[in-house]
Formats: structure tokens, C-alpha cells, sequence
């Protein structure tokens, strides 16, 4: 059963900021043919908007695990979780990060989750989520536990 289910999808301005793929390929193309311009400018835009979709990765909670993106956390290696807003997020990001922390950062999305690892076989010390909802998320992850 899902306790928590969050999809961290692209802002709108990164679509925005997609579309000057429009007239650079307008750009490259349009010495060719009007039309050649006009399709490439079309297809390489939608090709960017439907990658930007597809690899949206999501953040689930369950009773047994925690999904970020591709990789799965069992519960009972899950330690401390503590969640970051504003300079506390970015100091989180930045000057204390340890290179050895296994990340799903999403520039476009500030706060961010930090879920200690209870497991000595495991390399990285913890996961450092970015989420639009880190006291939800805590929660959630707070409630798999007991």
C-alpha cells in the first residue's frame, strides 16, 4: 500500500527555457527550406518536452520500501529523516554534501529530504531527495515505520 507518491516534473519555466531549442533549429534550417526549418523546430522541441516527461522520476513511500526514481530503499535500513528548506536546503545540497551520498536532486525543485542508512554493507551514508513536500515526505516516512 502507498503511503506517499510524489512525481518531481519540470517546472513551467523549464519548458520555457526548452523552446530556445525553437529558433536554434530555426536557425540551422532555415537556409535549407522554410519547411525543413519549420519541422525540425517542431520535432526537436517535442522531442525535448516528451524527454523531460518521461524521465520524471518519482518518490513512493510503501509499509516495506522507499522508491526514488529507479532505486528502492528497504524500510529497516531507513535511520534518521530529516527534511530541509531554503539555505538549510542548499547547505545540504552544497557544503555538506558527502561525495559518498547517493542523490535524486532536481535543480528546479529547492527542498530537499535527507534519509540516514542504517546498513553497514552499504557505501553511501544516505539519500538526499529533492521534493516539493519534505515535511509530507517525512511523515510518510516517519509512519512506514511504526
Amino acid at each position: 500500500m502507498e503511503i506517499y507518491r510524489e512525481r518531481l516534473s519540470p517546472t513551467p519555466w523549464l519548458f520555457v527555457a526548452t523552446a530556445l531549442l525553437i529558433p536554434a533549429s530555426l536557425l540551422v534550417f532555415l537556409p535549407i527550406s522554410m519547411i525543413a526549418g519549420i519541422i525540425a523546430a517542431t520535432a526537436t522541441y517535442g522531442a525535448a518536452v516528451v524527454i523531460l516527461l518521461v524521465t520524471t522520476p518519482k518518490l513512493v513511500v510503501t509499509e516495506t520500501e522507499l522508491i526514488a526514481g529507479r532505486a528502492r530503499l528497504p524500510r529497516d535500513v531507513v535511520g534518521e529523516v530529516s527534511g530541509y528548506r531554503g539555505a538549510a536546503a542548499t547547505l545540504q545540497r552544497g557544503r555538506l554534501l558527502d561525495a559518498r551520498a547517493w542523490l535524486l536532486i532536481r535543480g528546479w525543485i529547492h527542498p530537499v529530504v535527507k534519509v540516514e542508512l542504517r546498513d553497514d554493507e552499504d557505501p553511501a551514508p544516505y539519500w538526499l531527495l529533492s521534493t516539493r513536500r519534505p515535511d509530507e515526505l517525512v511523515a510518510a516516512l516517519a509512519r512506514a515505520a511504526d
